[in-house]
């Protein structure tokens, strides 16, 4: 079973960078579509990015559109988030996720939580004004 942590969060000062990891262990991710996730307190999980198993595609959501970036690499089976000029409103937990029952797919990327089947355990992120 694919586990995926993620790493990187903390807190910050607005205007600020950070730039979270997502590793994967027990099995090779390079056939899934990721996603970043955040949840703010007292909020729904919503998607930030998402990227396609090959990185040729992705999805940003309009809070962070600009600000972020989503990366894979496959050959490390990681995938990273950078986050610059970041707000206050970014507060929240972060999530890696992966859409495990869809190999090598070139569906529409999905921005729905029901569609992706494996999670991170998330990371606080932090950003203070």
């Amino acid at each position: 079973q694919v586990r995926l942590v993620e790493s990187g969060g903390g807190l910050a000062q607005a205007g600020g960078s950070l730039r979270l990891s997502c590793a994967a262990s027990g099995g090779s991710i390079s056939a899934y579509n990721m996603a970043w996730f955040r949840q703010a307190p007292g909020k729904e999980r919503d998607v930030v990015r998402v990227i396609s198993w090959d990185g040729g595609r992705v999805y940003y959501a309009d809070p962070v559109k600009g600000r972020s970036t989503i990366s894979r690499d496959n050959d490390k089976n990681t995938v990273s988030l950078q986050m610059n000029s970041l707000k206050p409103e970014d507060t929240g937990v972060y999530y890696c996720a992966a859409d495990s029952k869809h190999r090598y797919s070139n569906r529409r990327l999905s921005l729905s939580t029901e569609e992706y089947d494996l999670w991170g355990q998330g990371t606080q992120v932090t950003v203070s004004s």
